[in-house]
């Protein structure tokens, strides 16, 4: 049985420059980190005394005769990318639900593939990680998603992220002191808003508009040299990574109409006046989980303003993708699973 723990994460700055179809033009940057949240899979070889091939739970249960016809994308992606056609049972839950802007869909796949590396005894370094999870997400999937996701999810951290136009991706651990990082830590409140239920849509509508938004996009890539330079250096005043995120999100909100709704401008205009200085809707928008960059003195001020929504606590966290249990397995003979076969398939099933 193998068990693998990815951590989610929260982008700060630079979202939509790690979309392919704008870096491999431009090159792009993001700023973000991985938090104490995380999605676990458990995985193991299906032992052959059931009547299923392979059993998939999340938030449905899936029992198939044959690899090919799960119906969970990145799960039949991942097996087949990796070729696994031997029955397993695959289990995923999460310490926060998908749909909510923390990356929860690519912290599945990074951690699912660690977790298959590991049922096939072979090792995946971090970069491979994300590399194919990318590939998996972008080129097997067609999905509408960017390579910031997958790159957090498999390093961890406190990264600046770098997307270069020959494709490839280069992360820096933030340079800044354990007291400082702290010191945002506690600037910061996740409040959630609901789910994102169009974040798909959201996100290929933006990867449309991207060729007509190159001076937003090209503002918002030029925070991420600011916010870095904020952070690095405690001579400069925290408060302007607030003011810094409140007018990146001004920007992010006009590159497609879909972003924002009158219910999150609501809630972000009453984070402001309850003495926040700025934040951002996490993801691709609608939805999700909004961060708020408050003081601590203001901290109980703005609980009590947002006391219908539900505010999430987290920490920074250093740890990417890892293997929390890995326990081999007897490989059953061969002749139990075709004994099987024949009694099932004499009993009708």
């Amino acid at each position: 049985m193998i068990i693998t723990s990815t951590p989610l994460r929260i982008s700060f700055f630079g979202g939509g420059t790690d979309y392919p179809v704008w870096y491999r033009e431009h090159g792009g940057s993001v700023l973000s980190t991985t938090i104490n949240k995380c999605c676990y899979i458990t995985c193991r070889r299906l032992p052959p005394f059931f009547e299923y091939h392979s059993r998939i739970s999340y938030s449905t249960v899936e029992n198939v005769s044959r690899n090919d016809a799960i119906q969970h994308p990145s799960v039949r992606a991942c097996l087949q990318f990796l070729g696994v056609d031997e029955g397993v049972e695959i289990h995923h839950v999460a310490d926060l639900p998908a749909r909510t802007g923390l990356g929860t869909s690519s912290a599945f796949t990074v951690g699912l593939l660690h977790a298959l590396y590991g049922l096939k005894n072979q090792m995946c370094d971090k970069r491979g990680l994300a590399s194919e999870a990318i590939h998996v997400e972008q080129d097997l999937l067609g999905e509408a998603v960017g390579a910031q996701d997958q790159v957090s999810a498999a390093y961890g951290g406190f990264n600046r992220i770098n997307f270069h136009q020959d494709g490839s991706i280069e992360v820096k651990r933030m340079f800044a002191s354990h007291d400082r990082l702290a010191e945002l830590e506690q600037h910061l409140a996740l409040y959630f808003t609901g789910f994102s239920r169009t974040a798909s849509e959201i996100a290929q509508e933006q990867i449309r508009a991207t060729p007509h938004k190159q001076q937003e996009l090209k503002t918002m890539l030029q925070f991420v040299d600011e916010a870095e330079e904020i952070v690095a250096n405690p001579r400069r005043p925290l408060h302007d990574f607030g003011r810094l995120l409140h007018e990146s999100w001004q920007i992010k909100r006009t590159l497609t109409q879909k972003i924002s709704n009158a219910s999150i401008d609501e809630i972000y205009e009453a984070g402001l006046g309850a003495g926040a200085l700025g934040g951002k809707l996490l993801g691709a928008g609608n939805g999700g989980f909004m961060l708020f960059f408050v003081p601590p003195e203001k901290r109980q001020a703005l609980r009590e303003r947002l006391k219908k929504l539900l505010c999430v606590p987290f920490a920074f966290s250093n740890k990417g993708s890892d293997v929390v249990v890995y326990e081999p397995e007897e490989h059953f003979d061969g002749s139990l699973s075709a004994e099987r076969d024949f009694i099932y398939a004499q009993n009708g099933r």
